[in-house]
């Protein structure tokens, strides 16, 4: 039986052991071992050969990062997947399907979580990961790499809140998951200290319809877990609305709680089912 999809994906310097027993150890549902923005250029190679060191025993799923297609070191991260115990590949500054493609012929049929908005030429891609065949698990986007690839001073409004061009960013990195038929994964939320902003804005991803959300410290991934997570109302209603569909197959619109819910509704909570845990 398959395990739902990861709620929390905690990023971890890969040159770190000590960030690394403590994310093996926590509650995180993934690990992303980094390799790239968080390691200097001098430690890449240390960090290779503390992964590959590493040997899973349960507790969360583990997932690296490589750098990104094109760069210098991307062989020797290559080269390390294919010696190491990782169940998938995170793909940075990913600009298209064409690069999963590229990615897929390099490593075979590990799965691969690209980010998504990372670059000026990323936004203009989004529609194309909806790929026949493809290895692509889950999408996610970033607000720090493109604010700086587009040379912006601030990716913030006037009433603190995203500009336009990221909220757009990340809209297009839902609809073109969902499209694509992949995991769509809110990004970072900056401000490790502020757990009260955090549950706000993981709350909402999870009604927009993110089942996940990147993490950058430990402390944030029992509140990303407990807003990606459905309660029990949720859950006991869209059992009833999937129960009801299945007693009466080939309806339209049933009336389920007092309220008429029609085909979107029985969509919705299949969904929401699919993210529920026992």
């Amino acid at each position: 039986m398959s395990h739902p999809s990861p709620r929390s994906w905690l990023f971890v310097p890969a040159d770190s052991e000590k960030k690394i027993g403590k994310a093996i150890e926590g509650d995180a549902d993934a690990i992303i071992f980094d390799l790239e923005d968080s390691v200097a250029p001098g430690a890449k190679k240390d960090a290779r050969a503390i992964l590959k060191e590493l040997r899973r025993e349960g507790g969360p799923r583990w997932w690296v990062r490589i750098n990104p297609i094109g760069s210098e070191f991307i062989r020797d991260d290559l080269k390390l997947i294919a010696n190491a115990d990782f169940e998938g590949i995170v793909l940075p500054k990913a600009e298209s399907g064409e690069d999963v493609v590229h990615l897929a012929h390099l490593t075979g049929d590990i799965p691969i979580h690209a980010i998504v908005t990372e670059t000026a030429a990323s936004l203009f891609g989004l529609l194309s990961y909806r790929l026949d065949n493809s290895p692509l698990a889950a999408m996610s986007w970033g607000a720090e790499d493109l604010s700086a690839a587009l040379g912006a001073s601030s990716k913030y409004d006037a009433n603190g809140e995203l500009a336009f061009t990221y909220k757009m960013a990340r809209s297009l990195c839902l609809a073109g998951a969902v499209s694509a038929g992949v995991e769509p994964i809110d990004g970072v939320y900056t401000d490790v200290r502020d757990l009260e902003g955090l549950e706000v804005e993981a709350r909402a991803a999870a009604a927009e319809g993110f089942t996940g959300k990147l993490a950058i410290h430990p402390a944030q991934v029992p509140v990303i877990n407990k807003a990606f997570t459905p309660s029990d109302e949720e859950v006991a209603h869209a059992r009833a609305i999937v129960d009801a569909f299945a007693a009466e197959a080939g309806a339209g619109v049933l009336m389920v709680g007092g309220r008429m819910v029609d085909l979107p509704h029985l969509k919705q909570a299949e969904r929401l089912l699919k993210r529920a845990r026992d």
